[in-house]
């Protein structure tokens, strides 16, 4: 996609869309800029049904070894989801493995296994698991998906876990990354709830990284147009202090500062 964001937050919103819909194809974006004009939510639910059929793919036998899975030893279990079975296949199942079984199993993989799981992992099949999941293992997943710049991953976790986990692992996270992240949440209604999540000079500095950098305009605008009018509001005596071309995109985006 283009660094020359000049449409409608119903245009960031078919951005970020497109971006994740090419992540769930295993195609670069740029060969999906021609629906760049289709409805958000179109496209939202266009994504939602891809997933869902490869997902159903094999469903038989991805049920089989599900049902498979209860017999074998946790320990061994663990070994051969990470040596045989690999993150794709792994993801496939979680959703239909026993919710205790499948945290336990998950306390015994790596972190950089899980975070590829993660990767593969539609965490609305899967999110009785995911809430379950420890602090510290939640935590170090966070950080790799970031050292990793995998920020789709990390959007659709944010609406799967608890307030006090999203806040902790938005803490490893640094402001471009945070903005980043929240351009891709799959559910952009918990914008606001989620920067309340944050100290309150966090969003002064989300602001502040995006105007050093015009890439992350359209994230950061784009959050603009999910926040409260209060939490808005607070940016009104920093905005002289921001570059010119950016100042006059955030007044053109917050209509009430003058």
């Amino acid at each position: 996609m283009t660094s020359e964001h000049t449409g409608t937050s119903e245009n960031y919103g078919a951005e970020a869309e497109i971006l994740k819909l090419a992540r769930v194809l295993g195609v670069e974006p740029e060969r999906l800029g021609y629906l760049a004009r289709v409805d958000t939510d179109d496209l939202r639910a266009f994504r939602e049904q891809v997933t869902d059929t490869l997902f159903d793919a094999n469903a038989a036998a991805l049920q089989r070894m599900a049902l498979a899975a209860r017999v074998v030893p946790v320990g061994v279990l663990a070994k051969i989801a990470e040596k045989v079975f690999g993150p794709l296949l792994c993801a496939r199942i979680a959703g239909l493995v026993d919710v205790t079984r499948g945290v336990d199993v998950a306390k015994r993989l790596g972190t950089r296994f899980l975070a590829e799981v993660a990767a593969e992992l539609d965490p609305r099949r899967a999110n009785a698991i995911i809430t379950r999941i420890p602090l510290d293992t939640v935590l170090a997943v966070a950080v790799e998906l970031a050292r990793k710049e995998d920020w789709i991953t990390l959007g659709r976790f944010v609406g799967h876990l608890p307030d006090p986990t999203v806040r902790r692992a938005l803490e490893q996270i640094d402001d471009p990354g945070l903005l980043r992240i929240a351009f891709v949440l799959d559910d952009k209604r918990r914008i606001d709830h989620v920067i309340g999540l944050l100290p309150a000079h966090r969003l002064g500095r989300l602001l502040t990284a995006a105007s050093a950098d015009e890439d992350l305009w359209a994230p950061a605008l784009d959050l603009l147009n999910h926040l409260g009018e209060a939490r808005r509001a607070t940016l009104k005596p920093m905005l002289s202090g921001l570059p010119e071309g950016f100042r006059d995109r955030v007044q053109a985006t917050i209509k009430e500062i003058p």
